[in-house]
């Protein structure tokens, strides 16, 4: 009978500013979960909290107040995606393989769910934040494809991980009723549009350096 081999397992690399207390965090949170809690589960609870955040920022055209849903859906978002792999490795049942699959495919549609949402608000183009979506899944592709030809699975780029842009994020729900979503500098642009543009230059300018350094560093190798 015919087996296929298990994937092999990237070395993480995570050096956002956040990184040792939250990690510390996770580790004490871990030990004291209920047994029945899988990181299945967690996994779950992380994508309803995208669910929430999405759901908060289509209904602030009824009323800015929905935006706090916003808000707590980012911190459940926070706890399932930050925990399911945390768990699995702190009780030593890791599936490295079943789990960065699953793990990933369902970020990518939290991702897309969160930030097109923002596009469905008063206070941003849809266009713009798909552009910043863009920018963020081309980054994806360079760190998933650098898992497997380099062997590092990189969670951070200039000193910001998930948790950093969880809390960017939040910190601009919370400015939206205070800045509203009018167009500014005689422009067809919010603040906040203006804001997503750049954000996603700068994805877009990581994956073209980080690229083409990584490109350089294996044909270097001669692999």
């Amino acid at each position: 009978m015919t087996t296929t081999p298990a994937a092999s397992v990237p070395t993480r690399i995570q050096q956002n500013i956040l990184a040792r207390g939250e990690r510390r965090l996770l580790n004490w949170i871990c030990p004291r979960l209920p047994y029945w809690v899988t990181p299945d589960q967690l996994t779950a609870l992380g994508f309803a909290g995208a669910v929430l955040v999405a759901a908060g920022y289509m209904l602030s055209w009824i009323e800015t107040g929905w935006l706090a849903l916003s808000l707590v859906g980012y911190v459940v978002n926070w706890f399932g995606d930050s925990l399911d792999g945390s768990l699995a490795r702190w009780r030593r049942i890791e599936r490295p393989s079943y789990g960065y699959f699953l793990d990933h495919s369902v970020d990518a549609l939290g991702t897309l769910l969160m930030i097109g949402a923002i596009g469905a608000s008063p206070y941003m183009r849809f266009d713009v934040a798909l552009m910043a979506v863009i920018g963020y899944f081309l980054l994806s592709i360079h760190t998933f494809l650098a898992a497997k030809v380099v062997g590092e699975f990189r969670l951070s780029y200039m000193a910001g991980g998930p948790t950093e842009l969880r809390l960017m994020l939040m910190a601009m729900t919370i400015a939206m009723p205070l800045v509203g979503g009018h167009r500014v500098l005689g422009s067809n642009f919010s603040a906040f549009d203006l804001f997503a543009l750049v954000i996603a230059s700068i994805l877009v300018t990581l994956f073209v350096v980080q690229s083409l350094a990584t490109a350089h560093m294996l044909r270097k190798r001669g692999v």
